[in-house]
């Protein structure tokens, strides 16, 4: 024998209907928390400010920015394994 039982229900009735704690207001003042975080530091993602902090170092630093980058691309293409020298 075989039954089968269809249930139409929101999600917000089925957290309920399992007794479910309701974490909305949780979620909401974490994701405020996050947005302001990042409100206040998008400055350092700014590509110009990136761009004189990493070539402020001198050649050596233009030289480390490009083992990195290479790094980075040879990691994408499948030749080297991340974190091997």
């Amino acid at each position: 024998m075989k039954i089968t039982v269809d249930v139409d229900l929101t999600p917000e009735e089925a957290r309920r209907f399992l007794g479910l704690p309701d974490l909305e207001p949780m979620q909401q003042a974490i994701l405020k928390d996050v947005q302001e975080r990042l409100q206040k530091n998008i400055a350092r993602v700014d590509p110009d400010q990136l761009m004189k902090t990493w070539f402020s170092f001198a050649p050596q630093g233009m030289e480390q920015v490009q083992k990195i980058f290479g790094g980075l691309a040879s990691m994408a293409t499948g030749r080297r394994k991340p974190g091997k020298e």
